[in-house]
């Protein structure tokens, strides 16, 4: 347990709570009184953190301190307008405390009032002796408002006065990353190194912007600086093991991948990409081992089923991929990438209606990928039902208009639904769209192709294109 230093060498927390078993009162000042308050919060404590500020406040009605720690936790329970009402009493007594701004702005915007927030934290910046904290604030509420160059200008101010606030740094190069000025960042981290060449955060930092413009050579160099400066930092060799697998040096990934489970547990994540780098070296056996460990470590991380089902949908194991796909489907039922995969893999296994399903499924996801419509279409058509099969290609139309794979198919459907003339209409479209692409009418459509009237409208269309 956490304890606070008392001023007369008692432990105040243990002696709080042993006068709550007891029912002694014992005497505290305001200053213990609020440490025991926090502390109760940050642990989540919440009824003894009210039954200190009650006490508190009996022993130390006065205090504008513990009735500021009354009002953060007034406003953590969403009781705002009580806290409102204290706030204003406040600053009647004591107008010039920047607690009272600091807890002004946290109200205001939790009530969505942003800019009100940022005025409140600029009166703070009149009276606080803790400047730092308070741009960092006045930038944490720029973020909410998604003006991103204002909050990196007030976390760049934060760097001016402490160098070393790293979490300010982070949200230097976070603003950078969310508007994609990743030029920008590079020259920021640059000037940063120019004048703190040993901080490990900042190289790591710079091979992040580096690894985001491909440029992975140099993302290298700066998470080697970044590992020789700090031989633990897990996330730069994290980082730099994604590097080597964009660099297909895939040896060299999973050794640095293996360095971050010798210094901590490996993770899920970990397992996960040394699973998929030892697949793409063609070593199968050790992707299955680091695939069954992800699940194992995580049963829930739907990504480590998928790993598996593609494994086993390479070996054309497809029963195998099938169980898998399902293990991720019941973990994240809304994903359409694992429904695609569910519909192929009942496509090999020759299970049509499952397929149809499936892919139907995933443009209800809103997953309107062209090979999708196309697919499902195919499948509505072997299984003879040429209305629904039209009625997907018409949505589809909407957002691939002058596609040829669209139009032969609405071609073909209409034919089979005896709309001959809007078969010819649609044949007449796919043709200028693709003429070469025709043969998927003979592929998919034999018994269209071969009619006669087809044949004689095909010849005609070749015969004005070679004049």
């Amino acid at each position: 347990m956490h304890h606070l230093p008392g001023s007369s060498g008692d432990l105040p927390l243990t002696k709080f709570e042993s006068m709550l078993k007891t029912n002694d009162v014992y005497f505290f000042d305001s200053t213990e009184f609020e440490e025991i308050v926090s502390h109760y919060m940050d642990v989540g404590k919440i009824s003894l953190a009210k039954k200190a500020i009650e006490l508190g406040l009996k022993q130390h009605p006065t205090s504008v301190s513990l009735k500021l720690v009354s009002v953060e936790l007034l406003i953590f329970e969403d009781k705002l307008d009580v806290a409102e009402k204290l706030l204003n009493q406040l600053e009647q007594i004591e107008p010039s405390n920047d607690q009272l701004y600091l807890q002004k702005a946290s109200l205001l915007s939790k009530k969505d009032m942003h800019v009100e927030a940022i005025n409140a934290l600029h009166q703070a910046l009149l009276y606080t002796e803790d400047e730092v904290d308070i741009l960092s604030m006045i930038g944490m509420e720029y973020l909410f408002l998604d003006d991103y160059d204002t909050a990196r200008l007030n976390f760049a101010k934060c760097l001016e006065v402490e160098y070393d606030d790293y979490s300010s740094l982070y949200n230097v190069i976070y603003c950078y990353d969310m508007q994609h000025q990743h030029m920008e960042a590079i020259d920021y981290l640059h000037n940063y190194i120019e004048k703190d060449p040993y901080c490990e955060i900042a190289w790591h930092q710079l091979g992040r912007q580096f690894y985001i413009i491909e440029k992975y050579e140099d993302a290298l160099s700066a998470f080697d600086y970044s590992i020789l400066i700090d031989e633990y930092f897990i996330g730069a060799y994290l980082e730099k093991a994604k590097t080597l697998e964009a660099l297909e040096r895939y040896e060299d990934a999973i050794a640095n991948y293996n360095l971050t489970t010798q210094l901590e547990d490996g993770t899920p994540f970990t397992y996960l990409r040394m699973g998929k780098c030892y697949e793409k070296l063609g070593e199968k056996k050790l992707a299955l081992k680091y695939y069954n460990l992800t699940v194992k470590e995580d049963p829930l991380l739907d990504k480590g089923w998928l790993a598996l089902t593609n494994l086993y949908i390479e070996q054309k194991n497809y029963q195998k991929a099938l169980y898998f796909v399902n293990k991720a489907l019941q973990i994240n039922d809304e994903n359409p990438m694992y429904w695609a995969h569910f519909a192929q893999i009942n496509l090999k296994l020759n299970l049509f209606e499952e397929a149809a399903i499936a892919f139907q499924k995933c443009i209800d996801l809103e997953d309107y990928r062209l090979d999708i419509f196309v697919a499902l279409v195919d499948v509505l058509h072997f299984l003879g039902e040429f209305k629904d099969a039209l009625k997907v290609l018409n949505k589809a139309k909407k957002m691939y208009s002058d596609f040829a794979e669209i139009e032969y198919r609405l071609s073909g459907i209409s034919f089979l639904l005896e709309r001959n003339t809007k078969g010819f209409n649609y044949f007449k479209n796919a043709l200028k769209f693709d003429f070469e692409y025709h043969f998927v009418m003979k592929e998919l459509y034999p018994t269209v192709f071969d009619r006669t009237e087809v044949q004689q409208f095909l010849k005609k269309a070749f015969d004005n294109r070679s004049s």
